[in-house]
This record gives structure tokens, sequence and C-alpha cells, in this order.
């Protein structure tokens, strides 16, 4: 008689809904029959379970179930058939858990000084297909049975690495698991470093322990069939053009095809959102953030399933998460996958990203984020970080960021109409620094983009222009009309360096005397538009397109703020020109915010991006 399948020496059999077992068994056996079971537990047999029917011995094939042992144990199974025996000893009943993914499940980070305690009750099934005592390196390639480790590592085995290589967050997942229900676990590693999801492929499965989704359903099958779920850290290698817009289409296979494979429809799964890498291109960062991105939202799309933050953890290398985080990422692990399986009950979800508004603070945008599942408040060890607002300019935009409960407040040095139109995002690019979880010790997710307010068909600040030279005071302009001759203004082109077209030099240079400056630019249209003139501005000003006045206002005053004024008009196909008459205010102006926005542009084509309708453009 001999098991294949489904009972082994210090195995960890899965309980059912009732809380016992309920495992199912193969192997070979020469002699024909019932198959019974004693089992023993302790010094003594357990009640009801003394030669009791199991299965069934036929054609030198066996097969049955042990159905009904409480979770816990150790317990000795005795199987027999006429005069064959065969004993199974040290099994436990619980909950054994799938281990997926590449180098972070994997195992490549070094020991801590405090290791994590080795639980008896705690059993991983290694990669030799021997249960024993969950310690790292739970993944010893060097030892295993599946082929496809070997041909990944260019067909030779892996060698044993140093003593002091290999935690990985599975060990501490399925401690603080055991700590959490109260039965023995057992973990089933099956993660590679550095694979992707193309070498994932769950139409291999049939080519067995030559890819690695087919050694993955060989080892769950080796074990009896059934799992409680399955933790998972990878997407990494997934960061690149070709393969980050179908990393969410493959994961819903994988985990459609796992559940399949379990028969278990709602088999929960908890994921690891990936964290941060040193030494990648700034092309390759809008990759990894839509990985990111892509993890962060896959509980929409794929039922019972949680994604887990980790970009707070530090590294050990340039990639991966140290020995001490990974402890802490594996009880994160299980804090996620008990709220996966009891509900509300057992905590709070993940938290979630939940709206985003902008605030007003002194003519100073703050982008105010708000979160939910908060445990308590937020907090960071430090200041606050890992907050990035883009926009068209680039990144280096906000200077301050404070919590607030459940809220972030993230002041930009962008207007707040024009912060409406910018992006927030949390962990943006391949390496940044965040350092903001819950009370509970859990972090923030990775997100983003994320559009701060409505979209608006909004231009670049005009920075390339026309200027003339200071011309005789006209008070509030209230009498100052179109000019007759633009040339005898003595208009030169400027190209400023930042969006405040910026005069200040040049003002002060008059001292007191009040003058009027004007700036000219040229736009064309391809098609007619309906258009509104932004503007900002620190004295009195009055505003003209193709001749006809759109704007003006006396009372332009310090300080300047970006948008203190808006013209609307209509421009037909083809060349405009803007000009704008800046009063000096007796040397206390400094200049103007100039900008076009498109006011006729239908929501969805806003949405969709500027690719996709037609803006003025600029000529200087």
């Amino acid at each position: 008689m001999k098991i294949e399948t489904g009972l082994f020496d210090h195995m960890v059999l899965q309980r059912n809904e009732k809380n016992v077992s309920e495992a199912r068994f193969t192997g070979t056996c020469g002699t024909e029959g019932v198959v019974t079971a004693t089992v023993k537990c302790g010094s003594g047999t357990l009640k009801g379970f003394s030669g009791v029917r199991v299965g069934i011995a036929s054609r030198g094939r066996m097969n049955g179930c042990i159905t009904g042992l409480p979770a816990g144990g150790p317990y000795e199974i005795g199987l027999k058939v006429g005069s064959e025996n065969l004993v199974a000893k040290d099994v436990l009943v619980g909950d054994m858990w799938l281990l997926g993914g590449q180098s972070n499940m994997h195992g490549c980070s070094l020991f801590p000084k405090k290791r994590l305690p080795h639980d008896p009750l705690v059993r991983a099934f290694y990669m030799d297909d021997r249960w024993a005592v969950a310690k790292d390196p739970v993944h010893n390639m060097w030892e295993c049975v599946d082929q496809v480790h070997i041909d990944i590592n260019g067909g030779i085995r892996m060698p044993k690495p140093p003593p002091d290589w290999g935690v990985c967050p599975g060990p501490a997942f399925a401690n603080e698991m055991h700590r959490l229900t109260g039965v023995p676990q057992g973990i089933i590693p099956c993660a590679h470093g550095g694979t992707s999801m193309t070498q994932w492929d769950t139409g291999r499965k049939n080519e067995g322990g030559k890819t690695l989704y087919g050694a993955l359903v060989r080892r769950l099958k080796k074990n009896g069939g059934r799992v409680a779920g399955m933790i998972w850290y990878q997407g990494c290698s997934d960061t690149n053009a070709d393969n980050a817009k179908l990393y969410t289409e493959r994961m819903k296979r994988l985990v459609s095809s796992l559940r399949s494979d379990c028969a278990d429809k709602a088999l929960p799964v908890a994921i690891v959102q990936i964290t941060r890498v040193i030494g990648r291109s700034a092309e390759a960062a809008v990759h990894w953030n839509s990985i990111q991105e892509q993890q962060r939202l896959l509980p929409r799309s794929i039922g019972n399933l949680a994604t887990v933050p980790a970009i707070d953890l530090p590294l050990e290398d340039f990639i991966h998460i140290n020995g001490a985080a990974q402890y802490v990422l594996g009880v994160r692990l299980a804090q996620a996958m008990d709220v996966l399986r009891k509900g509300r009950k057992a905590g709070l979800p993940q938290i979630a990203f939940k709206k985003v508004s902008v605030e007003n603070d002194h003519d100073l945008g703050t982008a105010v984020v708000e979160f939910e599942n908060v445990v308590g408040a937020l907090r960071s060890g430090s200041r606050p970080a890992g907050f990035t607002i883009v926009n068209e300019n680039g990144s280096a935009n906000h200077f301050d960021v404070e919590l607030d409960g459940k809220r972030v407040r993230i002041r930009s040095i962008i207007p707040p109409e024009i912060l409406g139109t910018a992006f927030i995002h949390y962990g943006y690019g391949t390496d940044t620094y965040c350092n903001i979880t819950d009370e509970a010790g859990r972090s923030l997710p990775v997100f983003g983009p994320i559009r701060i307010g409505q979209p608006r068909a909004i231009t670049p600040f005009i920075r390339e222009l026309r200027v003339s030279s200071f011309q005789a005071s006209e008070g509030k302009l209230n009498k100052l009309k179109y000019p007759a001759n633009l040339d005898s203004l003595n208009m030169q082109k400027r190209c400023f360096a930042n969006d405040f077209l910026n005069l200040r030099m040049e003002i002060a240079s008059q001292g007191a005397i009040d003058k009027v400056v004007y700036y000219a630019c040229k736009f064309s249209c391809v098609e007619s538009m309906r258009l509104s003139l932004i503007l900002g501005y620190d004295g009195p000003l009055k505003a003209w397109v193709d001749g006809k006045q759109i704007s003006h206002d006396p009372n332009g005053r310090n300080p300047v703020a970006s948008s203190r004024g808006q013209a609307k008009f209509s421009a037909a196909a083809g060349a405009h020109e803007i000009l704008v008459a800046l009063g000096t205010n007796h040397g206390t102006a400094w200049g103007i915010f100039a900008r076009l926005e498109r006011l006729d542009v239908k929501k969805q084509l806003l949405l969709k991006g500027k690719e996709h309708y037609a803006m003025p453009a600029l000529m200087g």
C-alpha cells in the first residue's frame, strides 16, 4: 500500500466549513476491498475512528476520504486493506494556503536579527514534496521536484543559499493565521523569482511540473486538491510596455483558473501591491505605476480578492523587501485574508482611496485626499511623505503635507482652479519614499494618476509673446482704446522662464511713475471655438481679441492671483491676436498670467483626453 495524494506524514489536512477534515486521498494497493482507518490522538484511539470505512481498493488502485477529524491534532492515521497497512504520522487538520508569484514571495531576503519563531502547528510542503515545520527558506529550490524551476534557472538546479538568506512572507502569514484562527496552518510554496504573467500561463496547466501553473496545480492535487486560499506577490516582471496593459486580464484568468482547479468559486486571494525599485528609467516608471494601479483596482473586477500595500516597507537591495519587513508583510496578508473570510467582524478591509477635492488657501490650491477603512487616524513617523501632484509643468509643485484624521491635505503652489486639472499620486515613480499608515500599521495604497478635479480644456500658461515698451499713464484704463498702430508700441519678443509674465525689475526702474505696458500673443484655431481668456494680474487691466474689447478691471492689485479674471469670446477658424494692457499702478504691479480655455468641448471628450479634441494653438 502506497499513498500518492492527500495523506502524508506531518501534513495539514484542509478543514471544511464544519471545521472538520474532508481529505481525499489516492494511492496504490495490492489487495482489493474496503479501506478502513483507525485514528489515534495522544495515547488513545479517537472516538468513532476505530476501523471506520474511508474508501475502496480495486485493480491496484485505492481512493478514499478522511472525513470528520476535528481541526487540530496531531493525529496518527492508520489505513488497512486486508493484510496491507500504512500509517501517516503527525497529521494536523486546519487550513492550507498556496504561495505564488516571483522573488519577494520566493524569498530573497536576509534573516533579521530577531528571527520568526517556528510554530510546530505551522507546516510547509517544501519543494521536495516533503511536509515539515515551516521554516524559511520554504522555497528550497535546490531540492525541487518540478522541472520548471530547473529550466527557468538555465537547466541547472539553484545552489543551496547561505544560511542567513531566504526569507519570504509565507511563514509569518501562516503564524498569524494560526493566531487568528486557532487551528493548524499549512503553506504550499509555488513561487519563482523573476517570473512574469506569461510564465504563469494557465493554458499550459496540462504540462504539469514543466510549467509554473502546472507545477502549482500538481502540488495542489498532491495534497488533496483543496486549500483555504492563496497569497500572491508578482508584477515586477510585467512592468514594460508590452505586458503592463495586459496585467489585469491575465490576473483575472489566473484567479478564475485557480478557483476552478480548487473547486471553489469564491476562493479568497490576497495579493501584494508591488513596492518600489531602484535604478529604473523614467519610462519604466510609467509601467511600474500602471501595474501598481491595476493591482489596487483588481478587487473591483475580481471578487473576494484583497490588495495589500507594501510601499512603506524598507528594501534589502534594489527590489526585495528586507527580512524584518517580510514578517510585517506576512501579518498584513493574514489580516487581509481574515477579513476576506469573515467580513468586517474580523476588522476593516485595506485602506482605500475615497475621493479628492480642492481647497483655496490664499489663492493657492490644496488637494484634500480622503480615505476609507482607516483604523484610527493616519500617521507617519516623521514629516508625511509620498504624495505627488503632477501637471504639464511636472511634479515639483507642492510644499506641505498635513495628516488630518482620515484625510490628507497636500498644499501646492498651483492655483485652485488650475489644481483641478492636475493629477494626484501616492508612490509616484519607481523609487519614492512613502511613510503614511493608519494606527494598525497598514500602509496607504500606491495610486494614481487620479484627476483632482473635473477635466478642462486649458492651454499651458502663455510664456512666449511680445511685450511693448512703457507707454504714458492711463490711470484705471477706463478711457484706454485699442492702439491704432501696434508697431508704434515697440513690441519685442520675450520668452519668460515661468508662468508669471514678470516685469518687476523693468517696472521698478520706472519708479512710482504710472505707466502702461502691453502684452501681445497670436493664436490660431482649426475650427470655430468658444473660448475664455483666463488672466491673472496685479494692476488695472484691459484686454482685446482681434481689436474687440473683452475684459476691463480697473481695480487690479497685489497680490496677484493666476485667474483673477476670465473673459469669454468666440473665435472663428483661422489666426487671431490677444492684446492685454496692464497699468503699472505707480510701480506696484509686476505682471500677468494668461492662458486660454476651450468651453465647448463635451465632457465625454474631456475625459478621453486632449488628443480627442482641437485646442487653440499659441503662436507667440
